[in-house]
């Protein structure tokens, strides 16, 4: 079955092309990163009007790159929720139309059951069920995905999620818009141990993540520092910074499993990408005996194609819309459609 997909929900337009929700035969993406970086974050009209000004040439190339002919295409996939509401609607109108001229199904897609699909791409092997967790943007969380299509939230983030502290700790530290790259790469020439930083637990919730007091924190070390006419060792608060992310992201996932009894953990979205979560989450789940699944940095961030891998599954389960799909800002992602 080849399903064409899009995905708007942010600041990355996306169109891809794949098969049976295992194979990538094209997957185009125009990142507007260089727009947004000058305001020090996403300003969503532009992302919006950047949609539009993009989106049906990208279709069109995803279908060249792949080689098919749009007669061939069985279905098209949208990512209707979460996400900025008037990107959101850019992709899904573009895709209402292109299911209504092809005359195709329509699949409704929440983006955070994408990332996970984002590992079926990579590892045709995976199946559920598996613990997983998702760090992407405003999101922070850990479900377990009993079947391809039945997931129930486990913990989630309180406040702040991991990849917005990146961001905000980025800009604090003088490192631009995104942060996640720039903390990685300046945290390797520190010292993590320099600056003590909390670890946040959430009474009567083990698996529930806040993150706001440990971005409190750096704001306050970097504040009291600057006052006092100090110099401030930002590689080392980097480095600080990001162990406490990766403690308390990796300590609730292994707690997670002890919880679930699951043998296998699949991770995904842009915050996975930081190679300090990537190795201790390897080191855990060796020495606990898990077989891990990390997304590659290539399906880390936003992407269609694993809108298209989980839209294939959606289609399955009989789970498809019709042109009054609206989109949702948010969304559980144990909600069905």
């Amino acid at each position: 079955m080849i399903i064409m997909s899009v995905e708007t929900s942010c600041d990355e337009t996306a169109v891809a092309i794949t098969r049976d929700g295992r194979e990538i035969l094209a997957d185009e993406i125009f990142s507007q990163v260089d727009m947004h970086a000058i305001y020090g974050g996403v300003v969503p009209e532009i992302a919006s009007r950047n949609h539009i000004e993009v989106i049906s040439r990208l279709a069109d190339s995803a279908i060249s790159k792949a080689g098919i002919k749009k007669a061939e295409i069985d279905a098209v996939a949208v990512t209707y929720a979460p996400g900025l509401i008037g990107a959101l609607l850019v992709g899904l109108n573009f895709a209402k139309s292109a299911a209504f001229a092809l005359n195709k199904p329509l699949i409704p897609v929440h983006h955070i059951r994408g990332h996970i699909a984002a590992n079926y791409l990579a590892y045709p092997e995976l199946e559920p069920p598996f613990l997983a967790l998702v760090a992407s943007g405003g999101h922070t969380l850990i479900i377990d995905v009993e079947d391809y299509t039945h997931m129930k939230v486990l913990g989630s983030t309180r406040d702040d999620a991991a990849g917005e502290c990146f961001d905000k700790v980025a800009r604090v530290l003088g490192l631009g818009y995104p942060g996640g790259k720039p903390i990685d790469i300046l945290s390797k020439s520190g010292d993590s141990t320099k600056y003590p930083l909390p670890r946040a637990k959430v009474d009567d919730h083990p698996l529930d993540f806040s993150f706001s007091g440990l971005k409190t924190a750096v704001f306050n070390i970097v504040n009291t520092i600057t006052q006092k006419g100090e110099e401030l060792d930002k590689a080392s608060l980097a480095a600080s910074f990001s162990a406490a992310v990766s403690d308390s992201i990796v300590s609730r996932v292994m707690e997670a499993v002890q919880i679930t009894g699951h043998k296998k953990i699949v991770c995904a979205g842009g915050v996975l990408a930081n190679s300090l979560i990537r190795a201790e989450l390897t080191a855990a789940c060796a020495k606990e005996v898990k077989a891990l699944y990390l997304a590659p940095l290539s399906l880390c961030g936003d992407n269609a194609a694993m809108i298209g891998s989980h839209g294939y599954y959606e289609f399955k389960a009989g789970n498809l819309a019709g042109a009054d799909l609206n989109a949702f800002a948010t969304m559980e992602v144990d909600n069905i459609f």
